[in-house]
């Protein structure tokens, strides 16, 4: 796959209208934090028939119960979320505009959401996944702890004890996008032999947030602490049921899950800024001559194209892949993401030089762009896991 259809380039010339219309010109405020960027999804989602969509989806994977793996369809490809293509396509967009809107957005439906539809109960899809989905409700997906990051469960400290009709959470999570407003969180804690993951809702008695965390970049998404002090939850708030497998593998799904679709985004983030770029370098003169005439421009021009094309052709693959039923290897995934953060965080720097001292201004886009890809080095596994991930894997094979 070269590129996308015409029916789905239609489609994203769209969204990125109705992006540079009604999103963009609030970015300004949900950076600064004096408007919700809540209100702005909830109108997206209605004005791109997101709810229809997911009832569609949640009412077919439903009825399917608790799988991890949703049915194959003729040929071997396994059912998922119908148009993914077009749902990676508003993402990419989103980030265009604003990156923290689109991470938010995506940990909402694609982390909290994502995980209760893969291995929830039919009744878990109905009650948790589809209001996650239709943006009715917010959702946040914890997993990482204070002392927990890249160890994630080898140095898990958040209990939960089993009592009479169900367990009981105690232990803090940190670093959890939406978690100051979020209205359920998927909660992985250790059992006495297992971990298993849960869903807690924000009015469960013992549980508390955090204020929104202050940040180097990803302003528009709040950030925050989730706090368990003996939280109650019943046996039917277990994703998968009580009797369900140990949820790291399903974490680490999740996990690999979230560093694919990070790679839209960052796709998105880097087209901005080459667009961005071309666009200043031809009407900036200095010496009586624009500065796209300069080599040493032209090779930050070409440097950001050249980053731009290898990630869309790793986007491209993706959805192939995805589309034929083809499953790509974990390291594939970290391999994917560890290019795509190193060189969106490069390719952003280069566009805030190209600008000057224009660029390093509070409110330019590429400085907003700077500040934000460096989360992509860190967040959903560092530069430095994915490295070992994919060596790990390689040095296995052989």
């Amino acid at each position: 796959m070269l590129d996308f259809s015409e029916e789905e380039r239609t489609i994203q010339s769209a969204i990125r209208s109705y992006c540079a219309q009604m999103i963009e010109p609030k970015v300004l405020g949900m950076e600064a934090g004096t408007e919700s960027i809540y209100p702005v999804m909830r109108d997206m989602a209605k004005a791109f028939g997101l709810a229809d969509m997911a009832r569609s989806l949640v009412g077919s994977g439903a009825a399917e119960g608790g799988a991890a793996d949703r049915k194959a369809e003729p040929g071997g490809r396994k059912s998922r979320m119908p148009d993914s293509a077009l749902m990676s396509i508003l993402v990419s967009e989103l980030a265009r505009v604003c990156p923290g809107f689109a991470l938010a957005f995506g940990a909402s439906l694609g982390l909290f959401g994502g995980a209760v539809l893969a291995r929830g109960t039919p009744e878990q899809k109905q009650r948790w996944a589809l209001p996650a989905f239709t943006l009715e409700k917010i959702g946040a997906w914890g997993l990482t702890e204070p002392g927990a990051g890249s160890d994630a469960f080898g140095s898990m400290k958040t209990r939960a004890h089993k009592v009479e009709g169900g367990y009981r959470l105690s232990g803090s999570k940190t670093f959890i996008t939406n978690a100051p407003f979020a209205d359920c969180f998927v909660i992985y804690a250790r059992t006495e032999d297992v971990v298993r993951s849960f869903i807690v809702e924000r009015s469960d008695e013992g549980l508390t947030t955090g204020p929104a965390m202050k940040k180097m970049g990803m302003h528009a998404s709040p950030t925050g602490e989730v706090f368990l002090d003996d939280v109650f939850v019943p046996s039917e708030r277990v994703i998968g049921g009580d009797n369900a497998s140990d949820a790291r593998q399903a974490a680490r799904s999740s996990l690999q899950q979230e560093r694919s679709s990070m790679i839209p985004m960052l796709f998105g983030m880097v087209d901005r800024c080459l667009e961005e770029s071309v666009r200043f370098a031809k009407s900036r003169e200095q010496w009586g001559k624009s500065i796209a005439e300069f080599q040493l421009v032209q090779e930050k021009l070409a440097k950001i194209y050249t980053a731009r094309m290898i990630m869309h052709s790793l986007w491209m693959r993706q959805i192939e892949a995805e589309r034929t039923g083809v499953h790509l290897p974990a390291r594939e995934a970290s391999a994917s993401k560890l290019y795509a953060a190193r060189a969106a965080t490069e390719c952003a720097l280069e566009a805030v030089q190209i600008f000057g001292g224009s660029g390093y201004m509070t409110g330019s886009v590429v400085e907003m762009m700077a500040r934000d890809a460096k989360l992509f080095q860190i967040g959903g596994g560092t530069d430095e896991i994915q490295i070992l991930r994919i060596a790990r894997e390689l040095l296995e094979e052989g």
